[in-house]
């Protein structure tokens, strides 16, 4: 693995010297843009809107359009905007997991002690195992600023990014059922049908199988062979319907 960004972590006054990394990767296929008629990859070019030409990245800035006018930025405004946030993630307070709602929560990420921050690190893991808590903070990674909460998880610390509120769409714009009425013998089978098909969350026997699929479409296309359609109609349950549509999930 590869550090993405170095830094520390800032508990009251202890400043823990921290690697982050990612803790996730991608489970579907990488596949190629090609061009049907020989199979040439398809490659994208930086273009000036202007001549039509390439650009190479060494040319390449970062503008905001202010009254109609690019302000350029540069490296140095980046981390001029908030230095220690370039290179601090300050825990400022300390939460229950809990309290959080999943909608806020984004990326994980690995943190791993920098060296001379092993003990700091083991004892900011090992106050929020016994607290039971985790500990909220900012930080800048790539020109972005990100809401991370610093959580124990196991023998080593995790970081998972959070959306801010501002972030999230108001949902008041959904088109959601109202004044329905729900008979007593629906809800009992419903709730029946949850208590039967209840058991301990395990992440392992959930497996990406649209991508196991797939790799077995390329192999046998690979070897000369077309696989037929599996056509699928989707039945929607309607209201008149659905105490018998529960009662023969029951049975």
């Amino acid at each position: 693995m590869r550090a993405i960004w170095t830094g520390a972590i800032g508990f009251g006054l202890v400043n823990i010297p921290i690697k982050i990394y990612s803790a996730t990767q991608s489970s579907s296929l990488d596949l190629d843009m090609l061009d049907r008629k020989d199979k040439s990859n398809i490659k994208y070019k930086r273009v000036n809107e202007s001549t039509g030409k390439e650009v190479s990245w060494d040319n390449i800035v970062k503008g905001y359009l202010l009254n109609d006018q690019y302000i350029v930025l540069e490296s140095a405004d980046f981390e001029e905007a908030s230095p220690e946030k370039n290179k601090m993630i300050n825990l400022h307070s300390f939460v229950k997991i809990e309290e959080i709602d999943s909608i806020y929560f984004e990326t994980p990420y690995y943190l791993e002690p920098a060296k001379g921050g092993e003990k700091a690190y083991d004892l900011l893991l090992k106050a929020l195992t016994k607290s039971k808590t985790a500990g909220l903070g900012s930080f800048v990674m790539r020109n972005v600023e990100n809401l991370a909460l610093v959580k124990p998880h196991g023998n080593y610390l995790l970081l998972n990014k959070l959306r801010f509120e501002e972030e999230i769409r108001r949902s008041d714009e959904l088109r959601l059922p109202q004044n329905t009425k729900i008979k007593k013998e629906e809800m009992d089978m419903a709730l029946q049908l949850v208590k039967q098909h209840s058991q301990p969350f395990d992440i392992s026997k959930y497996k990406n199988e649209y991508t196991a699929e797939l790799l077995k479409i390329i192999k046998q296309k690979a070897k000369g062979k077309h696989t037929s359609i599996r056509k699928i109609n989707v039945e929607h349950t309607k209201s008149g319907d659905l105490l018998a549509k529960l009662k023969a999930s029951l049975a």
